[in-house]
């Protein structure tokens, strides 16, 4: 499931941390936009994608790691969102079914993502940004993942920020 390499993994929600929404609360009080060109096939029924700064896209891709999308838009994400960072096709998490174990999870506080995204992992180190992570899954993680992990909430009305980066970097460089 998981790509070559010992580098740790990186797993990115787009709605939120990449796609800010909801009430802004950044300093300016609302969302800023970015014109970054021909919008890509698709990409047009999407009314806040002018909400991805560009300017992410590099910065991922410097730090050290293999990104994967970890997003409800799966492959979508490679179509609409790689283009406008700049960035390749990315390896993207395919998500199962709903079962009663993720019924079980969700009343125990768990994210429906998080068992998938450990299984994923295959035992490698990884990191994972998303705007809904809470307590259950960092102790879900520490219990049943033998490797590093750090798992980073985004708040969804700024999307990633520079302290974001920072933290990211600063963990990755841990390794």
């Amino acid at each position: 499931m998981t790509g070559s390499g010992g580098l740790p993994l990186l797993f990115l929600d787009v709605d939120g941390p990449l796609l800010p929404f909801g009430p802004a609360t950044g300093p300016s009080g609302s969302h800023p936009t970015y014109s970054t060109g021909p919008v890509p096939p698709g990409a047009g029924a999407h009314p806040l994608l002018a909400r991805i700064d560009p300017g992410l896209g590099p910065r991922l891709a410097a730090l050290d790691c293999e990104l994967v999308w970890a997003t409800t838009w799966t492959h979508g994400a490679n179509e609409v969102v790689a283009p406008r960072l700049g960035l390749p096709a990315l390896p993207v998490v395919l998500w199962p079914g709903m079962s009663s174990a993720d019924a079980r999870d969700a009343r125990a506080g768990l994210h429906w993502k998080t068992r998938t995204l450990v299984e994923w992992a295959g035992g490698r180190a990884f990191a994972w940004v998303d705007d809904e992570i809470g307590e259950a899954d960092r102790r879900w993680v520490a219990a049943h993942h033998g490797e590093r992990a750090l798992l980073h909430r985004v708040d969804p009305g700024r999307g990633l920020t520079d302290d974001d980066f920072r933290l990211l970097d600063t963990w990755l460089r841990m390794m």
